[in-house]
Parts: structure tokens; sequence; C-alpha cells
């Protein structure tokens, strides 16, 4: 267990599903207290809550579209007055929303793909820093993608173009926040399987072909995701910052 994470008041953003959902189980079990945001999940939300408080924890649920900044701002509020503070921060949010090449976007679908990675980013980044900065230690975890480093699959240019630029968001963000004691840093992932994104946007022929050029023959999982947040956002004295973790089984390695 890693008691860095005891009574840690934690913000998780699409904290309901997929890689979110495994996140925030994760940090239940190491002794958080969570507010989970969500859109849709609201089902599972509330079960994610009642496992928290039936092992002590507060807990609490909070439903918003993080596009719009009131919705962002609010979001930070409630979390600070149901835990009473705010440790960390994962930015978990994002969709590609649809697969379009570049003759088949329209305009209002790019600012759409844009709004949902990258711009709900910075609004809820932007409301919870005086928060994170008002501790010693505190820390943000960014969810980005491999597509970001290597530009994605077909289809993806909008997604890819947000996640990469939450690659730069994360290495400028360290450099502010750092002397206020806060670090950030972000994860990539690759394929990872069992999660409403790939099952929608992923078709089983797709996966099997990118698992074959997967050095460690299998596809990722949504707890590979979350070992490896908890991991960066507990190591409060650390001296990770401005870092970007690939989690793909060795397919990009630079």
């Amino acid at each position: 267990m890693n008691t860095k994470l005891n009574n840690k008041n934690v913000l998780i953003t699409a904290g309901a599903q997929g890689i979110g959902d495994a996140i925030t189980l994760q940090f239940i079990e190491q002794g958080a207290n969570v507010a989970i945001h969500y859109f849709s999940s609201s089902d599972r939300a509330e079960q994610l809550k009642q496992i928290a408080i039936d092992k002590g924890l507060k807990a609490v649920t909070i439903k918003g579209d993080l596009t719009q900044e009131s919705d962002a701002q609010a979001a930070v509020a409630e979390t600070v007055n149901a835990l009473g503070g705010l440790d960390i921060l994962i930015n978990n949010a994002g969709s590609l929303v649809a697969r379009k090449r570049l003759e088949e976007i329209e305009t209002t679908f790019w600012n759409k793909v844009m709004d949902i990675n990258l711009t709900s980013m910075m609004y809820v980044t932007r409301a919870a820093a005086p928060y994170l900065t008002a501790h010693e230690h505190s820390s943000i975890v960014n969810l980005a993608s491999l597509a970001g480093r290597k530009g994605g699959h077909a289809g993806s240019l909008a997604y890819s173009t947000s996640k990469g630029a939450i690659l730069t968001f994360t290495r400028a963000l360290s450099s502010e926040l750092g002397p206020s004691g806060v670090r950030v840093n972000a994860v990539a992932p690759g394929l990872i399987l069992g999660t409403a994104f790939h099952n929608t946007h992923t078709t089983k022929e797709s996966a099997a072909k990118t698992v074959q050029g997967i050095p460690v023959q299998r596809a990722g999982n949504a707890d590979d995701v979350a070992r490896a947040v908890l991991y960066l956002a507990s190591e409060y004295d650390g001296f990770i910052s401005g870092a970007t973790l690939d989690i793909n089984g060795g397919s990009y390695n630079m």
C-alpha cells in the first residue's frame, strides 16, 4: 500500500468509466478521498462513491460538462467543499468523438475535440491551481495518448493534435507551478482494450494488427494506466515533473 496517499484529496475527471474508473478504484484502495467527476456515468459514479464510503473515506460525485468553464469551476469548488481541500488533480476526461480525415473535418468538429480534450483541461487546472499551491506538495497528472506522440491511426487528426498539445501543456505547466510545490506530469497510453473508447472507435481487426507490433505481445488494460498514474501522483517529494510516462508495451520508446 502506498501510504503517501492516505487521506489525500483527489479529483478525477471522467472518473467513473474506462481508465478513469480504474484510477478511482486504485486511489480508493490506497486510502485517498475521492471526488468523482462524471458526465453521463452516474450509476457507476455512485457505486464508486459507496465503495469509498464503506472504507471510511470521504467521497463525492460531481456531474458536469467540463467544456463549460462554469461547470469546471463548480467541480473544483464541490471537491474542496466535500473533501476539505485538494492535493491531487487527475485530468482524465477526453474523447476521440469520431474518426474524420482532414477533408471531412468541419470547424465545429475540430473545436469540439479541442474543447473536450484540451480546453476543459485548462479550465479545471486553472480552477484547481490555487488549492493545489496551498499545500507544500501537490500533484497533477494529465492523460495524453500515444496518438499525441505518433499521430494516431487514420481519422484521428484532431484527437492526436489535442493529445500532442497536452504533452506541451504538461511541460509548460510544470515550469509555472513547480516553484509553488506542484509537480505536473502526464501519461501517454497506447492500445488499452476493454474501455468504451476502443470498444467504440477500434475494430477487432485493427486491435489485432496493433498488438502484433507491440513487443510485449499484448494490449494494455486500464489498470496498467492506473498504476502509473498513482505512482506519478504520489511522489510528492520526488524529482519527476514535466515528464510523460509512455504506457504502450514498447511500441514507442523514444
